[in-house]
Order: structure tokens, then C-alpha cells, then sequence
């Protein structure tokens, strides 16, 4: 599997998801599941080994706060589900937040929670572990404690992961940093800063 497979995979798990009548965020982690499970274990690696860097390439401080914004908070573990939820919307919108998170203030869903004061778009657990339930569903039940391990032989073979470059840390509960590094989320989001 490469990147544009990658992709792909995702374009179908969602396309197949907007069919289904459950709800859509477990409806594309579903969809991946069954579409990874009909491969092999080497895809499944390849898979989980490009969802890992694109995973990581989205912890930034500014995609944080984004988060943090739309979700009303975001704790570490929140913030994982946000990067997984980032990537199940697919290359379009991976690559627009990655590239200025405040352009999410264009998502249709951030833009109904906004209205609505619902603080959970763009976030999706189930996403994370796609590539563990497909294993488990090729190995069996077995497959809850093999998988890691598995995976982290797949891992050495491979060259390591940069770390990355969190860009500049700031205060998220500072009203006037968010409406000045956000300002199109901020003003979703927060009450305006009185100057």
C-alpha cells in the first residue's frame, strides 16, 4: 500500500459510510475494518505504518488548539481521536488543516457544531484502531496481543520515525491568542476579545 492507496481507502470507507444508516463517525471505521480485513496482514501493516505518519504529522501545537476550540477542551487522549477523525475525512481535508488548521472553520460539520453546540466533530476514536480490528478479524481472538507486537517487527524493518516539531506552545484558555492564531474558529467558537 502506498500513500494513493492510502487515500483511496479512505475515499471508499467514506463513500460506503455516507450509504450506511449508522452513525457515520463508526460507520467509516467499520468500513475500514471490512475493506483492511479483505487484504492481508502486510497491507494491514502498510496501512497502520502510513496512518501512524500522517498521525503524527498532525501533532502540532496549532492543530491542538483547533481542537480544543471545536471540542470544548482536548485532552491527550481527545486529541488522538481528533488526528484520527482529521484523516477520516479524507486527503482534501488532511491536507488543508495540516496546512492551516484555522481553514476548518470551513467544514460543514465544525460549522453545524459551532451552531449548534455540539463539541465533538471531527473526532473519531474507532479510527485509531482499525488496523488492530482487521488483524483481529484475519487472526482470530488471539490477535488483541499480536497485533502490537506484530506490528512493532512490521516497524523495525523500517527506518525511524522524526519526531515532530510541535511549533510554538501557547496558552489555548487565552481568549485573544486563540481569536489571533484561530481567528476564523475563534469566532465560531468564542465570544469575541473587547478591546
Amino acid at each position: 500500500m502506498n500513500i494513493t492507496d492510502f487515500w483511496q481507502l479512505i475515499d471508499a470507507a467514506r463513500a460506503e459510510a455516507a450509504q450506511s444508516s449508522s452513525n457515520r463517525e463508526d460507520a467509516i471505521a467499520l468500513a475500514l475494518v471490512d475493506r483492511l480485513a479483505a487484504t492481508s496482514k502486510q497491507t494491514i501493516f502498510e496501512y497502520e505504518d502510513i496512518f501512524d505518519q500522517l498521525h503524527r504529522a498532525l501533532y502540532r501545537w496549532d492543530i491542538w488548539a483547533a481542537a480544543y476550540l471545536i471540542g470544548g477542551g482536548c485532552s491527550d487522549d481527545s486529541f488522538m481521536d481528533f488526528r484520527a477523525g482529521l484523516i477520516a475525512q479524507g486527503r482534501d481535508w488532511y491536507e488543508r488543516a495540516a496546512a492551516s488548521p484555522d481553514t476548518l472553520a470551513d467544514h460543514p460539520d465544525v460549522i453545524s457544531a459551532a451552531a449548534q453546540g455540539h463539541d465533538m466533530a471531527l473526532f473519531n476514536e474507532l479510527v485509531n484502531y482499525v488496523a488492530a480490528y482487521a488483524y483481529k478479524r484475519i487472526n482470530g481472538d488471539e490477535a488483541d496481543c499480536t497485533f502490537n507486537d506484530d506490528y512493532a517487527k512490521f516497524r523495525s524493518a523500517r527506518p525511524d520515525l522524526e519526531p515532530t516539531d510541535m511549533g510554538e506552545d501557547f496558552d489555548f484558555d487565552d481568549a485573544s491568542e486563540m481569536h489571533t492564531r484561530l481567528p476564523r474558529l475563534a469566532r465560531l467558537f468564542l465570544t469575541p476579545v473587547e478591546n
